[in-house]
Protein backbone atom coordinates (compact mmCIF):
# COMPACT_ATOMS: atom_id res chain seq x y z
CA UNK A 1 0.00 0.00 0.00
CA UNK A 2 2.74 2.55 0.88
CA UNK A 3 4.70 1.43 -2.28
CA UNK A 4 1.76 2.02 -4.33
CA UNK A 5 1.27 5.65 -2.84
CA UNK A 6 4.88 6.54 -3.75
CA UNK A 7 5.10 5.15 -7.06
CA UNK A 8 1.39 7.32 -7.77
CA UNK A 9 3.17 10.33 -6.41
CA UNK A 10 6.31 9.65 -8.21
CA UNK A 11 4.07 9.35 -11.72
CA UNK A 12 2.45 12.71 -10.95
CA UNK A 13 5.42 14.38 -9.90
CA UNK A 14 6.65 13.48 -13.74
CA UNK A 15 3.38 14.41 -15.48
CA UNK A 16 3.65 17.84 -13.82
CA UNK A 17 7.71 18.19 -14.50
CA UNK A 18 7.24 19.68 -17.87
CA UNK A 19 4.35 22.15 -16.43
CA UNK A 20 7.41 23.33 -13.63
CA UNK A 21 9.95 23.73 -16.35
CA UNK A 22 8.15 25.87 -18.23
CA UNK A 23 6.95 28.32 -15.40
CA UNK A 24 10.30 28.59 -13.98
CA UNK A 25 11.10 29.46 -17.88
CA UNK A 26 8.28 31.92 -17.58
CA UNK A 27 9.58 33.13 -14.49
CA UNK A 28 13.51 33.77 -15.52
CA UNK A 29 13.53 34.68 -18.74
CA UNK A 30 11.98 37.94 -18.12
CA UNK A 31 14.16 38.74 -15.06
CA UNK A 32 17.44 38.03 -16.93
CA UNK A 33 17.10 40.12 -19.74
CA UNK A 34 16.43 37.37 -22.63
CA UNK A 35 12.81 38.46 -23.24
CA UNK A 36 11.53 42.09 -23.08
CA UNK A 37 9.76 42.21 -19.33
CA UNK A 38 7.09 44.97 -20.94
CA UNK A 39 6.36 42.12 -23.59
CA UNK A 40 6.19 39.40 -21.08
CA UNK A 41 6.62 39.60 -17.82
CA UNK A 42 7.67 37.28 -15.07
CA UNK A 43 4.92 34.88 -13.51
CA UNK A 44 5.37 36.41 -10.22
CA UNK A 45 3.94 39.48 -11.60
CA UNK A 46 1.39 38.10 -13.48
CA UNK A 47 0.06 36.20 -10.34
CA UNK A 48 0.26 39.47 -8.53
CA UNK A 49 -1.99 40.99 -10.67
CA UNK A 50 -4.68 37.93 -10.38
CA UNK A 51 -4.31 38.58 -6.20
CA UNK A 52 -4.63 42.22 -6.99
CA UNK A 53 -8.18 40.98 -8.99
CA UNK A 54 -9.16 38.68 -6.31
CA UNK A 55 -8.94 40.96 -3.61
CA UNK A 56 -11.04 43.76 -5.52
CA UNK A 57 -13.93 40.90 -6.41
CA UNK A 58 -13.12 41.69 -10.05
CA UNK A 59 -11.52 38.71 -11.22
CA UNK A 60 -14.49 36.32 -9.82
CA UNK A 61 -16.81 38.67 -11.60
CA UNK A 62 -15.61 37.78 -15.09
CA UNK A 63 -14.47 34.42 -14.16
CA UNK A 64 -18.56 33.69 -12.77
CA UNK A 65 -19.66 35.38 -16.13
CA UNK A 66 -17.28 33.49 -18.65
CA UNK A 67 -18.16 29.79 -16.91
CA UNK A 68 -21.94 30.53 -17.01
CA UNK A 69 -21.43 31.23 -20.80
CA UNK A 70 -19.36 28.69 -21.51
CA UNK A 71 -20.99 26.04 -19.34
CA UNK A 72 -24.51 27.05 -20.97
CA UNK A 73 -23.25 26.72 -24.51
CA UNK A 74 -21.58 23.25 -23.81
CA UNK A 75 -24.59 22.00 -22.02
CA UNK A 76 -26.55 22.57 -25.48
CA UNK A 77 -24.46 21.53 -27.60
CA UNK A 78 -23.70 18.11 -25.05
CA UNK A 79 -27.50 17.11 -25.07
CA UNK A 80 -28.12 18.09 -28.68
CA UNK A 81 -25.05 16.34 -30.51
CA UNK A 82 -25.24 13.10 -28.39
CA UNK A 83 -29.21 13.07 -29.02
CA UNK A 84 -28.84 13.47 -32.56
CA UNK A 85 -25.52 11.29 -32.56
CA UNK A 86 -27.46 8.14 -31.36
CA UNK A 87 -30.25 8.93 -33.82
CA UNK A 88 -28.22 9.00 -36.85
CA UNK A 89 -25.48 6.83 -35.88
CA UNK A 90 -28.44 4.07 -35.11
CA UNK A 91 -30.90 4.48 -37.91
CA UNK A 92 -29.61 4.22 -41.67
CA UNK A 93 -32.60 6.11 -43.07
CA UNK A 94 -32.00 9.53 -40.43
CA UNK A 95 -28.59 8.74 -41.76
CA UNK A 96 -28.76 9.41 -45.25
CA UNK A 97 -31.53 12.07 -44.64
CA UNK A 98 -29.42 14.54 -42.61
CA UNK A 99 -25.77 13.43 -43.51
CA UNK A 100 -25.61 16.06 -46.77
CA UNK A 101 -26.99 18.94 -44.78
CA UNK A 102 -24.41 18.02 -41.73
CA UNK A 103 -21.67 17.82 -43.97
CA UNK A 104 -22.28 21.08 -45.53
CA UNK A 105 -23.12 22.71 -42.22
CA UNK A 106 -20.05 21.83 -40.26
CA UNK A 107 -17.39 22.94 -42.76
CA UNK A 108 -19.22 26.74 -41.83
CA UNK A 109 -16.88 28.16 -39.29
CA UNK A 110 -18.36 29.28 -36.28
CA UNK A 111 -16.28 32.87 -35.72
CA UNK A 112 -17.49 33.40 -39.82
CA UNK A 113 -21.37 33.25 -38.63
CA UNK A 114 -20.71 35.30 -35.41
CA UNK A 115 -22.15 38.04 -37.03
CA UNK A 116 -24.77 36.34 -37.80
CA UNK A 117 -25.85 35.68 -34.35
CA UNK A 118 -25.41 38.69 -33.27
CA UNK A 119 -27.81 40.11 -35.96
CA UNK A 120 -30.44 37.53 -34.18
CA UNK A 121 -29.85 37.19 -31.07
CA UNK A 122 -28.26 40.82 -30.55
CA UNK A 123 -24.69 40.92 -28.41
CA UNK A 124 -26.55 39.86 -25.18
CA UNK A 125 -25.76 36.45 -23.69
CA UNK A 126 -27.47 34.49 -26.32
CA UNK A 127 -25.24 35.25 -29.07
CA UNK A 128 -22.21 34.07 -26.98
CA UNK A 129 -24.01 30.96 -26.03
CA UNK A 130 -25.11 30.33 -29.56
CA UNK A 131 -21.53 31.04 -31.16
CA UNK A 132 -20.32 28.33 -28.24
CA UNK A 133 -22.95 25.93 -28.95
CA UNK A 134 -22.35 25.74 -32.75
CA UNK A 135 -19.01 25.06 -32.21
CA UNK A 136 -19.56 22.50 -30.01
CA UNK A 137 -21.69 20.47 -31.47
CA UNK A 138 -19.70 19.23 -34.28
CA UNK A 139 -17.00 17.11 -32.61
CA UNK A 140 -19.32 15.88 -29.74
CA UNK A 141 -22.00 14.99 -32.78
CA UNK A 142 -19.63 13.26 -35.63
CA UNK A 143 -17.59 11.34 -32.23
CA UNK A 144 -21.14 10.28 -31.14
CA UNK A 145 -21.96 8.71 -34.84
CA UNK A 146 -18.92 7.22 -35.32
CA UNK A 147 -19.05 5.48 -31.70
CA UNK A 148 -22.69 4.14 -32.45
CA UNK A 149 -21.72 3.07 -35.88
CA UNK A 150 -18.51 1.15 -34.89
CA UNK A 151 -19.79 -1.03 -32.29
CA UNK A 152 -19.08 -4.38 -32.86
CA UNK A 153 -21.64 -6.28 -34.64
CA UNK A 154 -20.80 -9.31 -32.85
CA UNK A 155 -22.29 -7.71 -29.66
CA UNK A 156 -25.81 -6.65 -31.27
CA UNK A 157 -26.06 -10.37 -32.64
CA UNK A 158 -25.58 -12.26 -29.71
CA UNK A 159 -28.28 -9.38 -27.86
CA UNK A 160 -30.73 -10.20 -30.48
CA UNK A 161 -30.15 -14.21 -29.92
CA UNK A 162 -30.87 -13.70 -26.24
CA UNK A 163 -34.38 -12.43 -27.19
CA UNK A 164 -33.29 -8.91 -26.42
CA UNK A 165 -35.16 -6.20 -27.95
CA UNK A 166 -34.29 -3.31 -30.04
CA UNK A 167 -34.57 -1.00 -27.39
CA UNK A 168 -32.62 -3.35 -24.43
CA UNK A 169 -29.53 -3.86 -27.31
CA UNK A 170 -29.62 -0.02 -27.65
CA UNK A 171 -29.47 0.85 -23.52
CA UNK A 172 -27.49 -2.37 -22.91
CA UNK A 173 -24.98 -2.43 -25.47
CA UNK A 174 -25.25 0.15 -28.09
CA UNK A 175 -24.79 3.09 -26.24
CA UNK A 176 -22.08 1.73 -23.45
CA UNK A 177 -20.02 1.31 -26.51
CA UNK A 178 -20.44 4.23 -27.93
CA UNK A 179 -19.42 6.19 -24.80
CA UNK A 180 -15.68 6.29 -25.18
CA UNK A 181 -16.17 7.83 -28.56
CA UNK A 182 -18.76 10.76 -27.08
CA UNK A 183 -16.52 11.26 -24.08
CA UNK A 184 -13.88 12.19 -27.03
CA UNK A 185 -16.08 14.17 -29.03
CA UNK A 186 -16.87 16.31 -25.73
CA UNK A 187 -13.31 16.70 -24.63
CA UNK A 188 -12.75 18.09 -28.19
CA UNK A 189 -15.84 20.33 -27.46
CA UNK A 190 -14.92 21.34 -24.43
CA UNK A 191 -11.57 22.37 -25.94
CA UNK A 192 -13.49 24.41 -28.91
CA UNK A 193 -16.10 26.19 -25.99
CA UNK A 194 -12.76 27.88 -24.32
CA UNK A 195 -11.46 29.49 -28.00
CA UNK A 196 -14.82 29.95 -28.97
CA UNK A 197 -15.81 31.94 -25.97
CA UNK A 198 -12.32 34.18 -26.18
CA UNK A 199 -13.22 35.32 -29.84
CA UNK A 200 -17.10 35.83 -28.35
CA UNK A 201 -16.52 38.18 -25.38
CA UNK A 202 -13.57 40.01 -27.34
CA UNK A 203 -16.56 41.30 -29.51
CA UNK A 204 -19.56 43.47 -27.49
CA UNK A 205 -18.66 42.14 -24.12
CA UNK A 206 -18.62 44.13 -21.01
CA UNK A 207 -17.38 41.41 -19.09
CA UNK A 208 -16.04 38.39 -19.12
CA UNK A 209 -12.06 36.60 -19.30
CA UNK A 210 -11.98 36.87 -23.22
CA UNK A 211 -13.07 40.91 -22.22
CA UNK A 212 -10.27 41.22 -19.88
CA UNK A 213 -8.13 40.12 -22.50
CA UNK A 214 -8.78 42.59 -24.85
CA UNK A 215 -9.47 45.37 -22.47
CA UNK A 216 -5.88 44.69 -20.53
CA UNK A 217 -4.31 44.23 -24.03
CA UNK A 218 -6.21 47.80 -25.34
CA UNK A 219 -4.54 49.13 -21.87
CA UNK A 220 -1.07 48.04 -21.91
CA UNK A 221 -1.98 46.46 -18.82
CA UNK A 222 0.05 43.20 -19.82
CA UNK A 223 0.18 41.57 -16.13
CA UNK A 224 -3.80 41.65 -16.41
CA UNK A 225 -3.56 40.38 -20.25
CA UNK A 226 -1.70 36.83 -19.32
CA UNK A 227 -3.48 36.60 -16.09
CA UNK A 228 -6.82 36.21 -18.09
CA UNK A 229 -5.09 34.18 -20.43
CA UNK A 230 -3.27 32.00 -17.63
CA UNK A 231 -6.78 31.53 -16.17
CA UNK A 232 -8.19 30.65 -19.31
CA UNK A 233 -5.43 27.52 -19.60
CA UNK A 234 -6.07 26.32 -16.27
CA UNK A 235 -10.12 26.50 -16.78
CA UNK A 236 -8.99 24.41 -20.03
CA UNK A 237 -7.30 22.21 -18.04
CA UNK A 238 -9.51 21.35 -15.07
CA UNK A 239 -12.42 21.02 -17.70
CA UNK A 240 -10.46 18.36 -19.61
CA UNK A 241 -9.27 16.66 -16.42
CA UNK A 242 -12.93 16.42 -14.78
CA UNK A 243 -14.34 14.58 -18.60
CA UNK A 244 -11.31 12.39 -18.09
CA UNK A 245 -12.48 11.15 -14.49
CA UNK A 246 -15.94 11.04 -15.78
CA UNK A 247 -14.85 8.62 -18.77
CA UNK A 248 -12.98 6.46 -16.44
CA UNK A 249 -15.79 6.33 -13.86
CA UNK A 250 -18.22 5.08 -16.63
CA UNK A 251 -15.62 3.46 -18.75
CA UNK A 252 -14.59 0.81 -16.31
CA UNK A 253 -15.40 -2.20 -18.13
CA UNK A 254 -11.93 -1.10 -20.50
CA UNK A 255 -9.68 -1.56 -18.15
CA UNK A 256 -11.01 -4.92 -17.52
CA UNK A 257 -10.71 -5.85 -21.18
CA UNK A 258 -6.93 -4.69 -21.72
CA UNK A 259 -4.61 -7.33 -22.42
CA UNK A 260 -3.26 -8.92 -19.07
CA UNK A 261 -5.82 -8.01 -16.86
Amino acid sequence: MFHDVIWKTLFTLQRLLAIFLFLALWEALPRFGFVDPFFLPPLSHVIQAIIKMAQTGELFQHLAISLRRTLTGFTLGLLVSVSLGLLIGWFSRVERFADPLLQAFRQTSALALFPVFILFFGIGEMSKAAIIFWGVQWPILLNTISGVKNVDPLLIKSARSMGASQLVIFRKVVLPAALPSIFTGARLGATSAILLLIAAEMVGAKAGLGFLIFDAQQKFQIPRMYAAILLMSVIGYFANYTLVRLEKKYTAWKEELRPGN
